[in-house]
């Protein structure tokens, strides 16, 4: 029950943060972890920490070593390891010694814990503010590329800071050289066992095991038994050897992954999932663990609710000012001295937008709830609700403080590739498709293009962009309503011509009225166009009244369909001399798209699925698949789209395909 009212509420966050997009979805599933604790107050979601380690850090890290940049981290190699290995020592001995300094009650071992866990940066909440606003590509190449490697020197000092609290011995010679061993070790052993792994499945296939879902599982548990390995039997970094398997396999499947398509589609697929839900339950997890912790916290009679946010604010900001000094520091001297290409070229907002970027996310949760509650000899862990509470409060810190100054810094950014390009060139090709299907229309294929077109304009209205005050999105739509209102009024004048020529019952005319009242209702979007709907509904009212009192008393003509078509035929016919002097034709063209179906769907209202059908519109979405490809490879030619996103929108031909020729094997 637990498990599955964590997924309820990852999936809730989730769309909270569609209506909410300026809220990082990280801090939304804090939240919710918090309300969600003071209703479950008898529900324990305590985690051993071997289990934390394995179940969270080990497929998370494993994930960044499978997308490991390697371009990108070759050009900036001096100061995203400087950032890894230098950034994090420091972070861990000042931060430490800071932490003891300011409470006491912290030793200083578990001080240096503290700060080492708090040392790893998240991409991913970084990434997910990046998607509202413009970070330097430089910058985010930094923090993506320092997280692959932080990530596992700060759990490595962690892990032997918290190991010299629970036995109570320390010493710096074999500290350095178990360091050294566990590092070392655990990226040899990283390389042999995801050699090892893609040997048995290339023996396997050699055998004539072939079955994809087979072989996706393989690569899906490959960090767990990598991890396993490395920790329990040779006692180095897990955290280490995940990595370079992750690095490794990337290596490896970029020289085969064309053989084996399907499986590496369907591995994809189940990662993104895999992923989703971990980093959503770690942040739910941490909201989970506030309200405990901060109890606990409070209990303490020499640390009040005040001091204890203060001491997360004065440790945040000495972790964030670290950050700061280190990379100015750092990028002046690459800049000064080396005059290397691809340095950051120092100043102090690329040094805040570096130091606001390191925001502290899923290793450090995943870390700091792995802390054991009893030492070696039987007591509790010093201060182990306090540490929790700190370093909860210092992740929430660092995403509020990217969240709110983050935008602040990037105010006068130019705007360079972004999700709007995306969306905009995703409604380009569909357009592009609606029209492709309209051209291939034939008597014999009629109902089907109409029914693929419908299909397609569903799509273009899922993916259009969200309703954010955009000037040229709200001419856009005033636009199309007003297109609509001139078919709309087309038909209205065939509906009246009729009933002033007596062809049509006065209960009938009334139905159609209510109709078309309705209909042009929902397109006054503004004052002027509310304003004549009103004037006209009144014109309306009075002449209705007017042919009521005169009581014709003709035979009574019964409603039939050919009534409705001819009405529409009318706005399609009004429409299509709109169109020559219209300035968007393809506007127009969508409205008459959607007059065209309604005629269609009237005259064979009661098809229901029929084989046929489904196999012309199947030769129908292929012929406009190659369109929609032609249409990206004439925008990337054009400039219009980089090679990312023309990547990316070639995978979302590639779906919809994917889907048309899939068929189901058990």
């Amino acid at each position: 029950m637990a498990v599955i009212l964590l997924l309820v509420c990852l999936l809730i966050s989730n769309v909270i943060s569609h209506y909410i997009p300026f809220i990082p979805t990280a801090l939304t599933q804090i939240a919710l972890g918090i309300v969600l604790a003071f209703f479950i107050k008898d529900t324990s979601f305590t985690i051993e920490t071997e289990w934390f380690l394995l179940l969270f850090v080990a497929p998370l890290l494993y994930n960044d070593g499978r997308h490991y940049p390697r371009k990108e981290l070759w050009k900036m190699r001096a100061p995203i390891f400087g950032n890894a290995i230098v950034l994090v020592l420091l972070t861990t001995m000042v931060g430490g010694f800071f932490i003891h300094w300011m409470i006491p009650s912290i030793p200083l071992p578990a001080a240096f814990a503290l700060a080492a866990i708090l040392s790893p940066t998240d991409p991913v909440a970084v990434n997910g503010i990046s998607k509202r606003i413009h970070i330097p590509e430089r910058v985010l190449n930094l923090v993506r590329g320092e997280s692959l490697i932080n990530d596992a020197s700060g759990l490595v000092a962690f892990n032997y800071a918290v190991a010299a609290v629970v036995t109570g011995y320390f010493s710096l010679s074999k500290a350095t050289v178990d360091f050294v061993y566990m590092f070392l070790a655990g990226a040899i052993l990283g390389v042999i066992l995801s050699l090892l792994i893609m040997w048995v499945r290339f023996t396997l296939r050699k055998q004539g095991i072939q079955d994809v879902t087979f072989h996706s599982l393989l690569q899906i548990i490959a960090p767990f038994l990598i991890y396993v390995i490395a920790e329990e039997f040779f006692h180095a970094s897990g955290v280490i050897a995940v990595v370079m398997a992750g690095i490794v396999h990337t290596l490896i499947r970029e020289r085969t992954e064309t053989l084996n398509a399907d499986e590496q589609v369907l591995t994809e697929n189940i990662w993104t999932i895999v992923l989703f839900i971990l980093n959503g339950i770690v942040f739910l997890l941490l909201g989970l663990n506030i309200p405990s912790s901060m109890a606990a916290t409070v209990e303490n009679p020499d640390i009040g609710n005040g001091l204890a946010v203060l001491y997360v604010i004065m440790i945040g900001f000495v972790i964030l000012s670290i950050r700061f000094i280190w990379s100015y520091i750092f990028s002046y001297s690459a800049y000064r001295y080396n005059k290397l290409n691809e340095s950051i070229k120092p100043s102090l907002k690329t040094g805040l937008f570096i130091s606001l970027t390191g925001v502290r996310g899923a290793v450090t949760m995943a870390g700091v709830l792995s802390i054991p509650y009893l030492i070696m000899n039987g007591n509790a862990f010093p201060e182990r609700s306090l540490i929790l509470f700190l370093a909860a409060g210092v992740i929430l810190f660092t995403l509020v403080s990217a969240t709110v100054f983050l935008p602040l810094l990037s105010k006068n950014a130019p705007t360079v590739t972004s999700e709007m390009d995306v969306i905009k060139a995703k409604r380009k090709i569909l357009l592009a498709a609606i029209q492709t299907i309209g051209m291939e229309i034939d008597e014999e294929n009629k109902t089907a293009a109409y029914e693929l077109m419908n299909e397609y304009k569903m799509k273009l209205q899922q993916i259009h962009p969200k309703r954010r005050k955009d000037e040229d999105t709200a001419e856009e739509q005033q636009k199309m309503a007003e297109i609509r209102l001139i078919g709309l009024k087309a038909e209205r004048k065939y509906i009246q011509e009729l009933i002033d020529k007596k062809g049509m019952d006065e209960d009938v005319f009334k139905a159609f009225e209510k109709s078309l009242n309705h209909r042009e209702e929902v397109l006054s979007n503004n004052i002027r166009s509310r304003f004549m709907y009103l004037i006209g509904l009144a014109f309306r009212g009075l002449k209705h009244f007017r042919l009521h009192i005169r009581k014709n008393n003709n035979a009574k003509l019964r409603l039939g369909k050919q009534i409705q078509i001819k009405a529409l035929q009318a706005a399609i016919e009004t429409l299509e001399e709109t169109s020559k002097r219209f300035e968007k034709n393809d506007m127009v063209y969508e409205v008459i798209l959607d007059y065209k179906r309604l005629i269609e769907r009237l005259k064979k209202p009661s098809v229901r699925y029929n084989e046929k059908i489904e196999e012309q519109k199947d030769e129908l979405r292929i012929k406009v698949m190659d369109v929609e490809r032609s249409k990206i490879h004439e925008m990337y030619q054009a400039g219009e789209i980089n090679r990312e996103q023309a990547r990316e929108l070639r995978r979302f031909i590639n779906y919809i395909e994917s889907v048309t020729l899939n068929d189901r094997i058990e």
